[in-house]
């Protein structure tokens, strides 16, 4: 089941960054404040969301150390924002919400991987 969810989140983070990646001057003014690495983590991430999520499906050992280390690079990238935030970068609230929650998922994610029976 994480694996499933993990891949589902996977392809709809790579096509709502790609979409504002690609979606030229108009999408970039309604996304607001974009805050560029973030962005562009989210995007690359979600290409190893879909990869994990695949390999946590078909029950890969080497599946729970993706997952650690997306989980590890989310957190990685919200203290990056957070600081980001603290000198006064310019930055949407839904930003830090998304990366709480991605930080969250992931760590249900990872913490179901590590119980589960994997070959």
């Amino acid at each position: 089941m994480a694996g499933a969810a993990a891949a589902v989140f996977g392809v709809m983070t790579v096509v709502s960054g790609g979409t504002v990646l690609c979606g030229g001057d108009q999408l970039s003014r309604l996304a607001g404040n974009v805050v560029s690495f973030v962005l562009w983590f989210n995007f690359l991430a979600g290409f190893a969301y879909v990869t994990t999520g695949i390999g946590l499906w078909f029950a890969r050992g080497w599946a729970r150390w993706m997952a650690i280390a997306i989980l590890i690079g989310t957190a990685v990238v919200l203290c990056a924002f957070l600081v980001y935030v603290s000198q006064g970068g310019p930055h949407e609230t839904r930003t830090l919400v998304a990366l709480i929650f991605r930080t969250g998922f992931w760590a249900i994610v990872t913490s179901t991987a590590l119980r589960a029976v994997i070959r």
